[in-house]
Parts: structure tokens; sequence; C-alpha cells
């Protein structure tokens, strides 16, 4: 009795030798590339625009860094001259006193004549 074998395509036997599919024949066309060469300009001009704005916006930052800490520095130097100056209008009042004159003038010699006093209308 022969029995016969039915042969499927994805069945391998060792004694038919096996047919490969027709190759795709390469066409000669290039294929065109997903991104064009205007793109690539427009991309690479987008990119170095981003850089040179953030350079930009760095730069200008470092310059509002340094004239806070100048600011902050004036600041203090007018702190310190306001000090200065309440110090010295302190200085003043106490020099002024009519006592303190009065002292002075009498170490130099200075006499109180009533006779050459004379009184001025206040302002």
């Amino acid at each position: 009795m022969a029995v016969r074998v039915r042969q499927n395509s994805y069945i391998q036997n060792p004694d038919i030798p096996q047919q490969q599919p027709p190759l795709k024949q390469q066409s000669s066309k290039k294929k065109k590339s997903i991104v064009t060469a205007k793109e690539k300009m427009i991309y690479l001009a987008f990119v170095v625009m981003v850089a040179v704005l953030a350079v930009t916006v760095l730069h200008k930052q470092g310059s509002i860094q340094q004239t806070s800490y100048e600011i902050q520095e004036i600041e203090s130097q007018i702190a310190e001259i306001e000090k200065q100056n309440v110090d010295l209008k302190v200085q003043v009042s106490e020099l002024s006193t009519y006592e303190r004159i009065w002292e002075k003038a009498k170490a130099l010699g200075l006499t109180l004549n009533e006779k050459n006093v004379k009184v001025v209308p206040g302002e």
C-alpha cells in the first residue's frame, strides 16, 4: 500500500530541493529622505537661534547679578555714611552748647560786655 504524503509549503522535505522566493528587484531610484535638505537647514537655524538666545539670556542674567551686587555695596556705603552723619550731628550739638562756648570764651580771655550786645529781631 502506498501512502501519499501531502506536501505543504511549510513542511520541509530533505529529498525535494527548496525553492527560494524570487528576490524583489531593487529599484535604481534613490530612496527619498524623510527630512529634506531645506528642513535640515531650518532645524539647524532653529538650533542656532535657540543657542544664541540662551547665551544672550545668560549674559543678561550675569549683568543683572553684577548690577544688583553693586547696588548692595552702594546701599551699604550709604548706610555707613548716614550713620557717620548722625554721629557728626550729635557731636555738633554737643560742641555748640552755650555753656561750652562760654567756657572757651573765658579760656581765651573774653568777657561779656552788655553794652556791646545788640538784640536782632528773630525771624
